[in-house]
């Protein structure tokens, strides 16, 4: 049978092993099922129809022991009844049915071999489908957390970036605001000693306009006094 030679590696499949390696669990997890589900199909259908074949064999070999057993059951009668040509008969035709009987008790025993077979072969491969689709729903739930993982890596990578960024934003404020006060302190150094200057000219006059007041207030005195 074709078929038996065809779907005897899935016999010897290791689910498990051809997961473990699979460069992409996920992807290749999905395309074992698909495969897996057509090879079912087929072997459902290859199943039926090799069970439909033993059970005809049996029906077959079952019809030729009842035949067997009557004729000789004939052949008895027919000897009781004094006719030896008839039991003789009967008796060639037993002959003949039984040897029949051996080649339908072969094919039967060969069609219940690979009924076996095909059953076996249905079960585990029902039994690997199921073991897939398992794996595949932990696998996919797997593959979520190590996304959701990555993406917190991501994201903490990311914070680092911006701490150095903010640091360094820091530094270049700290740089600015020194140029800054080094401006202002040149700004007062200048206003200041224009200042100084401006009030050391205004001191000139400042002094000037106290002796002229001291001048005034001594005529007045004087000639209060008459002098």
């Amino acid at each position: 049978m074709g078929i038996m030679t065809r779907f005897k590696d899935i016999m010897a499949a290791n689910v498990n092993a051809l997961l473990d390696k699979a460069e992409d669990p996920e992807k290749m997890i999905d395309q074992y099922l698909r495969n897996l589900e057509t090879d079912f199909a087929k072997v459902k259908a290859e199943t039926a129809s090799v069970m439909a074949e033993e059970k005809s064999a049996r029906r077959k070999l079952d019809e030729c022991s009842e035949e067997i057993a009557k004729m000789g059951e004939y052949a008895k009668k027919a000897v009781a009844a004094g006719n030896d040509n008839d039991a003789r008969r009967f008796l060639e035709k037993k002959s003949e049915l039984t040897q029949k009987q051996e080649v339908l008790t072969k094919n039967y025993e060969l069609a219940q071999a690979n009924s076996v077979k095909m059953r076996q072969m249905h079960d585990k491969l029902e039994s690997d489908i199921q073991a897939m689709k398992s794996k595949r729903d932990m696998l996919k739930a797997k593959v979520k957390v190590a996304q959701t993982q990555r993406k917190i890596n991501e994201m903490g990578s990311g914070m680092e970036s911006a701490g150095s960024n903010a640091a360094a934003f820091e530094r270049m404020e700290e740089k600015v605001n020194r140029m800054l006060d080094e401006a202002d302190a040149v700004g007062e150094l200048n206003t200041s000693s224009e200042e100084e200057d401006l009030d050391k000219l205004a001191s000139k006059y400042d002094s000037t306009e106290t002796v002229s007041a001291v001048d005034d207030e001594l005529a007045a005195l004087k000639a209060e006094m008459g002098m």
